[in-house]
């Protein structure tokens, strides 16, 4: 049985998880475990870069904290000019996949505050009233109606991240160039 663990506490992000390890490697074969980590990063982080950063910081520090695990999982929300998506990152002893999920442009008035240094799930708070919204459908559930969640968008790339470890070509080694 494989150890996979999360690095988050977040419940959509480790329902995304679980949902993506149990496609790929089956129910009986996964145990999702969740450790509070630091990414690193700012609680709202700003682009491609410091978003992947972010995941890449959960998975090493997730090793830290539970070294004896099979897989380490760091999934990182950020915002790029007007569209907020996440960066999925996983690592085993041998090989990491990473993938970043798809985007959603958001709307000017959530913008506005997070230009003002406020993070998404408290603006997404504020406009709905719904408390810990990052903990459930988040913005992406709102703005699609409950037609898209952060879990079924992040279980998407997950699965894309998971690629690596499960399609045999690349594990194939890269062969030396002949001269």
């Amino acid at each position: 049985m494989y150890h996979v663990v999360a690095a988050t506490t977040n419940p959509a992000k480790i329902k995304a998880i679980t949902l993506a390890f149990t496609d790929v490697f089956g129910a009986e074969n996964c145990r999702i475990e969740g450790v509070d980590v630091d990414s690193g990063v700012p609680r709202q982080p700003l682009g491609s870069i410091e978003t992947r950063t972010g995941a890449r910081n959960r998975v090493m520090m997730a090793r830290q904290v539970r070294p004896e695990a099979d897989f380490w999982v760091g999934v990182e929300a950020g915002i790029e000019e007007s569209m907020t998506f996440a960066w999925m990152v996983i690592e085993n002893t041998h090989l990491r996949g990473e993938s970043r999920s798809a985007s959603l442009v958001l709307p000017e008035s959530i913008l506005h505050g997070i230009r003002e240094g406020r993070e998404l799930g408290d603006e997404m708070e504020r406009l709905t009233g719904v408390q810990n919204i990052k903990h459930k459908g988040g913005a992406i559930g709102v703005f699609t109606d409950g037609k898209l969640s952060r879990t079924s968008v992040y279980h998407q790339a997950l699965l894309l991240a998971l690629v690596p470890f499960h399609n045999p070509i690349y594990q194939i080694p890269v062969q030396a160039a002949k001269p």
